[in-house]
Protein backbone atom coordinates (compact mmCIF):
# COMPACT_ATOMS: atom_id res chain seq x y z
CA UNK A 1 0.00 0.00 0.00
CA UNK A 2 1.99 2.99 -1.07
CA UNK A 3 1.46 6.84 0.07
CA UNK A 4 1.02 9.62 -2.81
CA UNK A 5 1.07 13.33 -1.88
CA UNK A 6 0.45 15.44 -5.22
CA UNK A 7 1.36 19.49 -4.85
CA UNK A 8 0.26 19.39 -1.42
CA UNK A 9 -0.06 22.68 0.06
CA UNK A 10 -0.88 23.84 3.82
CA UNK A 11 -0.99 27.67 4.84
CA UNK A 12 -1.26 28.78 8.39
CA UNK A 13 -2.00 32.83 7.60
CA UNK A 14 0.76 33.65 6.09
CA UNK A 15 2.87 31.03 7.29
CA UNK A 16 3.13 28.34 4.41
CA UNK A 17 3.46 25.24 6.08
CA UNK A 18 3.94 23.04 3.66
CA UNK A 19 4.42 23.89 -0.34
CA UNK A 20 3.38 21.87 -3.19
CA UNK A 21 4.35 18.78 -1.89
CA UNK A 22 4.84 15.62 -4.16
CA UNK A 23 6.13 12.44 -3.33
CA UNK A 24 5.45 8.81 -3.77
CA UNK A 25 6.33 6.14 -0.92
CA UNK A 26 6.38 2.66 -1.74
CA UNK A 27 6.18 -0.52 0.68
CA UNK A 28 9.23 -2.38 1.31
CA UNK A 29 11.42 0.20 2.53
CA UNK A 30 12.24 2.70 5.48
CA UNK A 31 11.76 6.27 4.32
CA UNK A 32 13.00 8.68 6.72
CA UNK A 33 11.02 12.47 6.49
CA UNK A 34 13.87 14.75 7.55
CA UNK A 35 13.80 18.66 8.39
CA UNK A 36 15.07 21.21 11.14
CA UNK A 37 11.99 21.85 13.73
CA UNK A 38 8.98 23.80 11.66
CA UNK A 39 10.45 22.82 8.20
CA UNK A 40 6.60 21.02 7.66
CA UNK A 41 6.60 17.38 8.50
CA UNK A 42 4.23 16.75 11.20
CA UNK A 43 1.64 19.03 9.23
CA UNK A 44 2.72 16.58 6.30
CA UNK A 45 1.59 13.33 8.19
CA UNK A 46 -0.95 15.10 9.64
CA UNK A 47 -2.75 16.03 6.40
CA UNK A 48 -2.10 12.24 5.34
CA UNK A 49 -3.62 11.28 9.06
CA UNK A 50 -7.25 13.58 7.58
CA UNK A 51 -6.05 15.32 11.03
CA UNK A 52 -5.21 18.53 9.20
CA UNK A 53 -7.19 19.79 5.44
CA UNK A 54 -4.60 20.55 3.09
CA UNK A 55 -5.47 23.73 1.08
CA UNK A 56 -4.32 22.49 -2.34
CA UNK A 57 -3.44 18.79 -3.89
CA UNK A 58 -3.94 15.53 -2.34
CA UNK A 59 -2.58 12.67 -0.05
CA UNK A 60 -3.58 9.18 -0.40
CA UNK A 61 -3.08 5.86 1.45
CA UNK A 62 -3.20 3.12 -0.76
CA UNK A 63 -5.40 5.58 -3.45
CA UNK A 64 -7.35 6.82 -1.00
CA UNK A 65 -7.73 9.43 1.03
CA UNK A 66 -7.39 8.52 5.03
CA UNK A 67 -11.16 9.28 5.74
CA UNK A 68 -11.97 7.28 2.92
CA UNK A 69 -10.21 3.74 4.41
CA UNK A 70 -12.56 1.03 5.14
CA UNK A 71 -11.03 0.03 8.02
CA UNK A 72 -8.26 2.01 9.00
CA UNK A 73 -6.22 0.99 11.81
CA UNK A 74 -6.50 -2.38 9.71
CA UNK A 75 -4.52 -0.37 7.14
CA UNK A 76 -2.60 2.58 9.25
CA UNK A 77 -0.94 2.45 12.35
CA UNK A 78 0.55 5.91 13.20
CA UNK A 79 2.16 7.41 15.97
CA UNK A 80 2.51 11.70 16.28
CA UNK A 81 3.84 11.72 19.63
CA UNK A 82 4.23 10.79 23.30
CA UNK A 83 1.35 11.91 24.91
CA UNK A 84 -2.10 10.79 23.57
CA UNK A 85 -2.88 9.65 26.71
CA UNK A 86 -4.70 9.64 29.57
CA UNK A 87 -2.27 9.51 32.23
CA UNK A 88 -4.69 7.88 34.57
CA UNK A 89 -5.36 5.05 32.70
CA UNK A 90 -3.06 2.09 32.92
CA UNK A 91 -0.95 0.88 29.64
CA UNK A 92 -3.13 -1.74 29.21
CA UNK A 93 -6.65 -0.06 29.36
CA UNK A 94 -5.55 2.12 27.23
CA UNK A 95 -4.80 -0.23 23.98
CA UNK A 96 -8.35 -1.95 25.49
CA UNK A 97 -9.59 0.71 24.55
CA UNK A 98 -8.64 1.82 21.12
CA UNK A 99 -8.73 -2.04 19.92
CA UNK A 100 -12.41 -2.31 21.11
CA UNK A 101 -13.23 1.48 19.15
CA UNK A 102 -11.73 -0.26 16.12
CA UNK A 103 -13.33 -3.62 16.56
CA UNK A 104 -9.80 -5.47 16.68
CA UNK A 105 -9.66 -8.55 18.93
CA UNK A 106 -8.48 -8.40 22.68
CA UNK A 107 -5.83 -10.96 21.86
CA UNK A 108 -3.77 -8.05 20.07
CA UNK A 109 -3.81 -5.78 23.44
CA UNK A 110 -1.31 -8.57 25.00
CA UNK A 111 0.53 -8.99 21.52
CA UNK A 112 1.20 -5.76 21.26
CA UNK A 113 2.65 -5.13 24.50
CA UNK A 114 4.73 -8.28 23.92
CA UNK A 115 6.17 -7.41 20.84
CA UNK A 116 6.77 -3.42 22.09
CA UNK A 117 8.86 -4.93 25.38
CA UNK A 118 5.64 -2.81 27.42
CA UNK A 119 4.04 -6.51 29.06
CA UNK A 120 6.24 -5.70 32.50
CA UNK A 121 4.50 -2.18 33.10
CA UNK A 122 1.00 -2.68 31.30
CA UNK A 123 -0.81 -2.63 34.28
CA UNK A 124 1.09 0.34 35.67
CA UNK A 125 -0.67 4.10 35.16
CA UNK A 126 0.52 6.01 32.38
CA UNK A 127 1.48 8.73 34.40
CA UNK A 128 4.08 6.92 35.98
CA UNK A 129 5.75 6.28 32.57
CA UNK A 130 9.00 7.28 31.40
CA UNK A 131 9.02 9.63 27.63
CA UNK A 132 10.74 6.06 26.14
CA UNK A 133 7.96 3.83 27.83
CA UNK A 134 5.29 6.70 26.25
CA UNK A 135 7.29 6.05 23.07
CA UNK A 136 6.77 2.50 23.02
CA UNK A 137 3.01 2.77 24.26
CA UNK A 138 2.33 4.60 21.17
CA UNK A 139 3.94 2.22 18.99
CA UNK A 140 1.83 -0.35 20.56
CA UNK A 141 -1.59 1.45 19.65
CA UNK A 142 -0.25 1.99 16.41
CA UNK A 143 0.74 -2.27 15.79
CA UNK A 144 -2.48 -3.17 16.96
CA UNK A 145 -4.40 -3.26 13.69
CA UNK A 146 -1.76 -5.21 12.13
CA UNK A 147 -1.41 -2.32 9.53
CA UNK A 148 -0.16 -2.23 5.91
CA UNK A 149 1.35 0.96 6.42
CA UNK A 150 3.30 2.36 9.63
CA UNK A 151 3.84 6.04 9.84
CA UNK A 152 6.27 7.61 12.89
CA UNK A 153 6.92 10.85 14.18
CA UNK A 154 10.07 11.12 16.15
CA UNK A 155 9.65 7.91 17.80
CA UNK A 156 12.68 7.56 19.09
CA UNK A 157 12.69 10.53 21.14
CA UNK A 158 13.11 9.60 24.90
CA UNK A 159 14.74 5.92 23.87
CA UNK A 160 18.01 4.96 25.30
CA UNK A 161 20.56 2.90 22.96
CA UNK A 162 18.78 -0.61 23.44
CA UNK A 163 15.27 0.99 22.83
CA UNK A 164 16.90 3.02 19.61
CA UNK A 165 18.12 -0.63 18.54
CA UNK A 166 14.98 -1.92 19.16
CA UNK A 167 13.29 0.41 17.08
CA UNK A 168 15.65 0.09 14.68
CA UNK A 169 14.63 -4.04 14.18
CA UNK A 170 10.99 -3.43 14.78
CA UNK A 171 10.67 -0.78 11.98
CA UNK A 172 13.29 -3.16 9.12
CA UNK A 173 11.30 -6.11 10.63
CA UNK A 174 7.87 -3.95 8.97
CA UNK A 175 9.45 -2.98 5.79
CA UNK A 176 11.02 -6.93 5.15
CA UNK A 177 7.41 -7.90 5.53
CA UNK A 178 6.43 -5.76 2.97
CA UNK A 179 4.89 -2.80 4.83
CA UNK A 180 5.38 0.77 3.89
CA UNK A 181 6.99 2.70 6.80
CA UNK A 182 7.32 6.46 6.74
CA UNK A 183 9.16 7.97 9.78
CA UNK A 184 10.37 10.99 10.19
CA UNK A 185 13.37 11.63 12.50
CA UNK A 186 16.50 14.32 13.72
CA UNK A 187 18.70 11.62 14.37
CA UNK A 188 20.95 11.75 11.17
CA UNK A 189 23.33 8.97 12.74
CA UNK A 190 20.27 6.49 13.03
CA UNK A 191 18.66 7.29 9.75
CA UNK A 192 22.04 6.37 8.24
CA UNK A 193 21.60 2.84 10.38
CA UNK A 194 18.16 2.48 9.31
CA UNK A 195 16.61 4.37 6.24
CA UNK A 196 16.64 3.35 2.74
CA UNK A 197 15.36 6.22 1.05
CA UNK A 198 15.11 10.15 2.17
CA UNK A 199 12.46 12.62 2.19
CA UNK A 200 14.10 16.12 2.75
CA UNK A 201 11.52 18.83 3.56
CA UNK A 202 12.68 22.28 4.47
CA UNK A 203 10.70 25.75 4.68
CA UNK A 204 7.86 23.30 3.64
CA UNK A 205 9.23 22.36 0.31
CA UNK A 206 10.64 19.13 -0.60
CA UNK A 207 14.21 19.10 -1.24
CA UNK A 208 15.61 15.73 -1.77
CA UNK A 209 13.35 12.69 -2.97
CA UNK A 210 16.19 9.43 -3.24
CA UNK A 211 18.15 7.00 -1.97
CA UNK A 212 20.52 7.50 1.24
CA UNK A 213 23.05 6.71 -0.76
CA UNK A 214 22.25 9.62 -3.46
CA UNK A 215 22.23 12.07 -0.69
CA UNK A 216 25.19 10.64 1.78
CA UNK A 217 27.28 8.58 -0.60
CA UNK A 218 27.90 5.19 -0.95
CA UNK A 219 29.40 5.10 3.03
CA UNK A 220 26.39 6.83 4.14
CA UNK A 221 27.62 7.62 7.25
CA UNK A 222 26.43 10.07 9.69
CA UNK A 223 28.80 13.05 8.43
CA UNK A 224 28.68 12.50 5.16
CA UNK A 225 24.70 12.80 5.23
CA UNK A 226 24.78 15.92 8.31
CA UNK A 227 27.11 17.99 5.26
CA UNK A 228 24.26 16.72 2.54
CA UNK A 229 21.34 17.83 4.47
CA UNK A 230 22.76 21.04 5.35
CA UNK A 231 23.88 21.93 2.03
CA UNK A 232 20.00 21.28 1.22
CA UNK A 233 18.56 23.58 3.95
CA UNK A 234 18.92 26.41 4.79
CA UNK A 235 20.38 26.46 8.63
CA UNK A 236 23.91 26.30 9.27
CA UNK A 237 26.52 26.22 6.12
CA UNK A 238 27.83 23.05 5.56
Amino acid sequence: MDLQFTGLTKRYGEVVAVRDLTARITPGRITAFLGANGAGKTTTLRMLLGLVRPDAGTALIGGRPYRDLPAPRRAVGAVLGPDAFHRGRTGRDHLRILATAARLPGTRVQEVLDAVDLTAAADRTVGGYSLGMRQRLGLAGALLGDPQVLIADEPANGLDPEGIAWLRRLLRDAAAEGRTVLVSSHFLAEVTRTADRLLVIDKGELRFDGDLAELAGSGADAAALEDAFLKLTSGVPA
